[in-house]
């Protein structure tokens, strides 16, 4: 499927650049110069049209980079885990031999089990 959409990509890509090639040929007779016949249209929406260009295509390739990349494969996927309480992890470290008995009581007297 993903090599399906690169491959996709790639023909939108080189089609694209065969028609800007096309487009600068020289002109034929009934050549105009301009688009809007000289007109100031060009002056004001000739930024505003490159910024929401490359805003688009910026955007088209973080969703392509983390469609490719895949989900969860940050560094803080297990840091956290809500399920377990800290008498949970008291428990565990007793059962590892990491805390002794007493110790165990008294940080389970402090816990308020």
């Amino acid at each position: 499927m993903k090599q399906m959409f690169v491959l996709s990509l790639w023909a939108a890509i080189s089609t694209l650049a065969s028609k800007t090639a096309l487009a600068q040929q020289a002109a034929g007779p009934g050549y105009r110069a301009h688009m809007w016949d000289g007109g100031w249209h060009g002056w004001f929406m000739g930024p505003i049209m490159m910024i929401v260009f490359i805003a688009i295509a910026v955007v088209v390739v973080v969703l392509l980079v983390r469609w490719l990349g895949g989900t969860n494969q940050g560094p803080t996927q297990h840091l956290y885990t809500p399920s377990k309480t800290p008498l949970d992890i008291l428990k565990e470290r007793y059962a590892r031999g990491e805390i002794d008995n007493d110790e165990f009581e008294e940080r389970r007297r402090v816990l308020g089990d």
